[in-house]
């Protein structure tokens, strides 16, 4: 798979994660008698990191290749796994983004 496609791809899982956890929280909080919107905006944000690590494929295997290219002197590893990880935080903001439009802002 080409750099840029595995780049979007984890841009729009890091994207799905969080609304759709945000969205089928906030399901569950209904059956528990909670405010959906509140939970759901709390869940967006709660996410975020845990959708990053989805998207990326498990930090195990962005640390090896980290680990790999800093002391094997591969910098162009390490710089792919950077902007991977600036992709999935990019993609979990804007599906927090759009919880929060959702949802009419912060509750």
């Amino acid at each position: 798979m080409a750099f840029e496609q595995k780049m979007v791809i984890i841009f729009f899982t890091a994207v799905g994660v969080v609304v759709g956890a945000a969205l089928i929280g906030s399901t569950a909080a209904m059956l528990v008698r909670q405010p959906p919107v509140t939970i759901m905006v709390r869940l967006a944000g709660e996410i975020k990191i845990w959708a990053v690590v989805a998207a990326i494929g498990g930090t195990f295997t962005a640390i090896e290749v980290l680990e790999s290219g800093i002391f094997a002197g591969e910098i162009r590893a390490v710089i792919k796994q950077f902007l991977y990880v600036i992709s999935g935080f990019a993609g979990a903001q804007v599906g927090y983004f759009l919880i929060l439009s959702l949802a009419g802002g912060k509750n």
